[in-house]
């Protein structure tokens, strides 16, 4: 018995020493992003904007390729953490060129996008989209590049790097990445870091157009922290409106757009915080979401990933879409159902005029 407590007991000292020395790991290895980083823009162009057309935008969270109809993810209750191979990556990121080629915007966001993962199965995303697309400059803003998560233990979702994309047909004069503010207890480590890109082009007219692309927090239980991102968000639009720019904001807000969400998709409300309204009310004077039509045409931009897509069944909702500047009429805008073929989201599509 004596032999077997010793075998126990060593066993235990054992795996202590390895749980503690993997936390010591992950704390020590995190790092985040230095705010106001200036981005490199890669495959410029020689085009401009001009006021008084008409031109379209569209974001589109992609999800690292892994998301296809049949996966559920375990951070939502779901069963998987990694994507099931590198040719269901592929399909996906093709699925997504393909999808975006259809609409032709002229502005392009696309949000968690890796360039390097074990959950993508190391497939370069970053450069399957911008090199099938070379009508576009493109800048990328890394979000982050986390250390090896150690969970679920039966198929740990490892290390990633991962980020945000914007492509533009017009020239970009500038890019830079601005650091959101992100939990600093044990969290961090699950929600990890977030950012936002402000892209900007010079307009006919001489104003500059400031293309904001953002992925704000999905998961962090602290509401404080996703207050204080949204107060740098519209700071910032506020002050380069104030300037003189056009200013549109595009991306997955992980807060939904419309109010009765519930009667429109004919779902139960879920109470998550990825799932809280949008703080319309604290949105900067003369700052407007454009909305019409979607509650009528009632297609979501976003599904629940407890567990395999099952229409009129699983959980949907409305995340995803534009802020715009006073001086930015839009004319429509709509949600492209994929029936989430490509990404646990579908793609927002924005007609648009600078004034």
């Amino acid at each position: 018995m004596k032999r077997i407590l010793k075998w126990v007991g060593g066993i235990l000292v054992v795996l202590l020493l390895a749980a503690g020395g993997y936390l010591i790991y992950l704390f020590t290895t995190y790092y985040r992003v230095p705010d106001d980083q200036a981005l490199k823009v890669k495959n410029q162009q020689s085009t401009q904007f001009k006021p008084g057309q008409t031109y379209t935008a569209m974001t589109y969270n992609i999800g690292y390729g892994s998301y296809p109809p049949s996966y559920s993810f375990f951070m939502d209750g779901g069963k998987y953490s990694r994507a099931y191979s590198k040719k269901s990556v592929r399909t996906s990121i093709n699925g997504v060129i393909k999808t975006t080629q259809a609409q032709n915007p002229d502005v392009a966001f696309y949000q968690e996008i890796d360039p390097d993962g074990d959950r993508s199965q190391h497939v370069n995303e970053v450069k399957m989209v911008t090199g099938a697309q070379q009508q576009y400059a493109n800048v990328y803003g890394q979000n982050y590049d986390s250390a090896y998560l150690f969970y679920p233990f039966t198929q740990p979702i490892g290390k990633a790097k991962s980020g945000i994309i914007t492509l533009s047909k017009a020239k970009v004069d500038s890019s830079r990445r601005y650091s959101l503010p992100v939990d600093t207890d044990f969290n961090k480590i699950i929600d990890l870091d977030r950012a936002f890109t402000a892209t900007k082009t010079t307009v006919a007219n001489g104003k500059q157009f400031v293309m904001v692309n953002i992925h704000m927090s999905a998961f962090t239980p602290n509401v404080k922290i996703q207050q204080a991102q949204f107060t740098k968000l519209f700071k910032y639009i506020e002050q380069a409106y104030q300037q003189g720019n056009y200013v549109m904001v595009a991306g997955d807000y992980n807060h939904r757009l419309l109010k009765n969400t519930a009667e429109i998709f004919h779902t139960k409300d879920l109470d998550e915080t990825w799932t809280h309204l949008f703080p319309k009310s604290k949105l900067p004077a003369g700052f407007h979401i454009p909305t019409m039509g979607l509650a009528k045409a009632a297609v979501p931009s976003v599904r629940a990933l407890d567990q395999p897509y099952q229409p009129g069944k699983s959980f949907v909702t409305l995340i995803d879409g534009y802020i715009l500047s006073p001086n930015i009429k839009a004319e429509s805008v709509h949600v492209v159902s994929t029936g989430f073929q490509y990404s646990d989201h579908n793609p927002v599509v924005l007609k648009f005029q600078l004034q």
